[in-house]
């Protein structure tokens, strides 16, 4: 049980409905219902029962909701001591693919923070599924979200179940990035072919909606070489590119600051047809402060940068 829990327990009391509740609460209502019945099951009582005036609380429910909004109460009265505190506070949270042109627009980002201010930045490199959960669930302001162009329509769909807006950023292919002592650096043009015997570096955890795990396994992590290294985060990958003349990874275009301090280059297939979008994605009540748009024009400036390598 937690605050989230009390909180989804009392909109379905205020609206007597599940379906109106979800929509308030900005997710779907199947995560609503599974919410509650973990909430009861942890509990060991019954909340609500369906009736033709909609959901209503059992007595245990009447209850346990009592004591619920007592606690909301007090969270809300020790919240507003502080608020004039947080009226000069920078808060700015985001979740991003593991992408490098991001990352360095983030730094210039941090860079031009007023140092006069209270900051709070949450900066989380992640998959898409917990990019949409953090804004969900843990009041995330901003995701950016990478998935392949072909699956747009998915991630549509799931974007308007959870009452999300989506602004897409850009549409790139990926480059292959390795050690400038790789035997295909100095080469001007590449296949996809010519990478069969590296080893591959690639992100372990793609998400697709609406599509069960062999079925992306099959679309995002198949290829061609027999040698993959999965990771799960970003810091490593550099030093493994730059110490195993032999691998390779698929990367959006990376900065060229970033390739010279790790002695990389990144090269274009010509037979690679995948293309990829980044999407910008906040709820859709959501309105961008100054420092979000700070953020976003660094973004589409990095991407300026390297989208023409």
């Amino acid at each position: 049980m937690n605050l989230l829990h009390l909180k989804y327990a009392v909109e379905i009391e205020k609206t007597r409905s599940m379906n109106k509740a979800a929509e308030n609460l900005f997710m779907g209502q199947p995560n609503l219902s599974r919410a509650i019945k973990e909430l009861e099951e942890s509990l060991g009582i019954t909340i609500f029962k369906r009736t033709s005036k909609g959901m209503t609380p059992t007595a245990k429910g009447e209850e346990f909701l009592s004591y619920a909004k007592n606690i909301l109460v007090q969270i809300e009265t020790l919240e507003s001591l502080y608020k004039d505190d947080n009226e000069n506070k920078i808060r700015f949270s985001i979740s991003v693919p593991r992408a490098s042109y991001i990352s360095h627009a983030f730094i210039n980002f941090a860079k031009q923070l007023d140092n006069d201010k209270n900051t709070e930045i949450y900066y989380k490199e992640t998959n898409s599924v917990q990019a949409i959960d953090n804004i969900i669930q843990e009041d995330y302001h901003l995701a950016i979200v990478r998935y392949q162009s072909a699956f747009e329509s998915y991630f549509n769909i799931m974007f308007n179940e959870k009452n999300l807006r989506a602004q897409e950023l850009w549409e790139f292919e990926y480059a292959a990035v390795m050690s400038r002592r790789h035997r295909l650096a100095d080469r001007d043009s590449i296949m996809c072919s010519d990478l069969n015997d590296s080893i591959q570096i690639l992100h372990g955890d793609p998400y697709v909606p609406l599509m069960n795990a062999s079925e992306i396994k099959k679309a995002e992590l198949s290829g061609s070489a027999e040698k993959k290294i999965f990771l799960f985060e970003r810091a490593s990958q550099f030093e493994l590119l730059e110490s195993i003349d032999n691998s390779y990874m698929w990367v959006s275009p990376i900065p060229k600051e970033i390739l010279v301090k790790h002695n990389l280059v990144q090269k274009r297939c010509s037979d690679f047809k995948r293309k990829y979008k980044d999407v910008l994605v906040c709820r859709k009540d959501y309105n961008f402060n100054r420092y979000d748009r700070l953020f976003i024009n660094l973004v589409e400036k990095a991407k300026n940068e390297v989208e023409n390598f």
